[in-house]
């Protein structure tokens, strides 16, 4: 359920959709022989290798939105989070298929009441900071109490709070107890919720529960140093710059089965072009880089590169768990006729081009697929080629007040972007709308559309699997209402909120049932929120990421869109 940042993977948690297996030979991704990238076998770089030392450098276009797991909405965030701080439960990436969820910081996934309205957690005996500190059940609660303080953290992770009991709670910051969460002892921390909630332990694998000592909250500065709980901490962090992850002495192996923890050192460079990310992989200039960047940093006049046999041995890929789609303010953009009108003038498949092909993503008429738990048939005026259709697109507008100038916001560090807003521009001339482009600094993105600022159409993404499959963590994040119920929710871009339709998804978060029963309620809603077009679904993302020669371990993570940073290894 995270985002994907501008220059990253379009966070995740898209809901999880397993990958088909198919029996005989495969054509390479991009081929053009198969329609559908679910055929394509997930690639690997050096599995297997286990051996310890090295650094990484990992270039990037851009920083980190933050690096603070309280304020954190973003799939960049997530994965290297990974190395520094634990949670609960953790997503475990496996290339190609949806995560599995595994204990952590817990010893095991958690224990439900017989009611559902409870779920308990036991701390592992052994859990330290970075600065010999026992870690307790306190600071796991701490760290989801300053969720809370919206105020203060305005991309803060709002799935689990919307399950818990308190919803009067403002933060630790403001006063008073927080009733959702019990610690009776140091190991102990029992959750209580409004409703069961069958998937739970996929909620405390987001970064909510990874643990904070109030006595080290230094809030928005904190993403500067987050005290480490994981393999690594920040040695060193210059923003916009440079960053560097050393071991973390006081982590122990023992109690940490899911990661390796294989190089001594990360580096990351965070202000190189996207096009010297691509030259230098694709050069093998540094054997021991990697990138997070989406699509592996690559440009699309790239792909032809990949089929070189140098290129082809060191590029790890893999289809996604995550969906790019054009939000349309609702707020600015009120009727949705027009916005239909807006939807079915794009031409998508020429933005799937300019993602690079087939080879980079294949389009999509929604944010959810048939092999989520609960999928219903969608219906979408969408061509399913992606052609557009200008004259339909002039019927609906006829005779309507629309605005005949929108502004189409981008983040800056990523060319396709802008190049997306292009085809837009020319795209929307065709029905009478004169669409402007505004370029977004590309580590303010996410926080500018969820502002005063936001643009009235702009492009975002959304990764998925932590749970295995359920269509509601796709659906609530992106769509969904406020956690009371009264207005659009946080992370819901296009600001959508519709009386009886987002009272219904509102409802349904406390409906009892199977995952399966209860996924067709939330597709049955999703595909009636559609018809108003509040987005305009895009491509799924298939990613070829090029590694340097000397990196091994490497897999694209179904849920981070980009190299899976905990399973890396360097050959010295």
């Amino acid at each position: 359920m995270t985002r994907r940042t501008a220059a990253a993977i379009a966070i995740v948690l898209s809901s999880a959709m397993a990958l088909t297996a198919c029996s005989g030979s495969k054509p390479a991704p991009g081929s053009g022989s198969r329609a559908n990238a679910d055929a394509f076998d997930p690639v690997q770089v050096g599995k297997g290798f286990d051996t310890k030392g090295g650094n990484v450098n990992v270039l990037m276009s851009a920083d980190f939105q933050t690096l603070d797991p309280g304020n954190s909405n973003y799939v960049q965030t997530a994965n290297v989070g990974q190395l520094y701080y634990r949670t609960l439960v953790m997503a475990k990436e496996t290339a190609g298929q949806p995560p599995t969820m595994v204990p952590d910081l817990a010893t095991d996934l958690g224990k439900a009441s017989k009611d559902g309205l409870t779920w308990t957690y036991t701390l592992k005996k052994g859990l330290k900071f970075e600065d010999g500190k026992p870690i307790t059940s306190k600071d796991i609660k701490y760290g989801v109490e300053r969720t809370y303080a919206r105020d203060v953290y305005t991309q803060a992770p709002q799935e689990l709070n919307a399950a818990l009991t308190d919803d009067t709670y403002k933060g630790p910051y403001k006063g008073g107890d927080f009733k959702g969460i019990d610690t009776p002892d140091d190991r102990t921390i029992v959750f209580h919720l409004k409703q069961p909630f069958a998937e739970f332990p996929a909620l405390v694998s987001r970064s909510n529960t990874a643990p904070v000592p109030k006595s080290k909250d230094t809030k928005l500065d904190y993403t500067n140093h987050p005290v480490s709980s994981g393999p690594y901490k920040i040695k060193s962090y210059e923003r916009g710059r440079t960053m560097k992850l050393v071991r973390n002495d006081q982590w122990d192996a023992a109690t940490d089965p899911n990661r390796p923890a294989l190089p001594d050192t990360f580096t990351f460079s965070l202000s190189t072009a996207q096009a010297t990310i691509s030259q230098q992989l694709l050069a093998d200039s540094d054997p021991t880089a990697i990138t997070l960047d989406s699509q592996g940093g690559l440009q699309a006049s790239d792909a032809s590169k990949l089929n070189q046999p140098d290129v082809k041995k060191r590029t790890a890929a893999g289809l996604l768990g995550c969906t790019d789609v054009l939000n349309l303010n609702t707020e600015t953009i009120k009727d949705p006729q027009v916005r239909k009108a807006i939807a079915i003038a794009i031409d998508r498949k020429a933005i799937q081009v300019q993602y690079g092909g087939n080879r980079f993503g294949q389009l999509t008429q929604s944010y959810i697929n048939d092999a989520q738990r609960g999928y219903v048939e969608q219906h979408t005026a969408l061509d399913p080629a992606g052609k557009p259709n200008p004259e339909e697109a002039k019927k609906l507008l006829k005779g309507k007040d629309f605005p005949k100038k929108l502004v189409y916001g981008y983040a800056d560090a990523t060319p396709r972007y802008k190049s997306m807003g292009n085809t837009l521009q020319q795209n929307l001339k065709a029905i009478g709308i004169d669409l402007q482009l505004r370029p977004i600094p590309a580590a303010n993105y996410y926080t500018i559309l969820a502002g005063e600022q936001m643009p009235d159409i702009a492009r975002s993404g959304w990764c998925g699997g932590a749970d295995s499959g359920s269509v509601r963590t796709t659906i609530d994040p992106n769509i969904g209402p406020s956690i009371d119920g009264k207005t659009y929710g946080f992370s819901n871009i296009p600001r959508y909120y519709d009386k009886k339709l987002s009272k219904e998804l509102y409802e349904l978060r406390g409906a009892n049932g199977t995952s399966e029963e209860l996924g067709k309620k939330w597709a049955g809603l999703f595909d009636k929120i559609m018809q108003d077009y509040p987005l305009v679904p895009l491509t799924r993302s298939f990613t070829n990421s090029v590694v340097g020669s000397k990196i091994r371990g490497a897999q694209v993570g179904y849920f981070f869109g980009s190299i899976d940073l905990s399973t890396v290894g360097v050959e010295k």
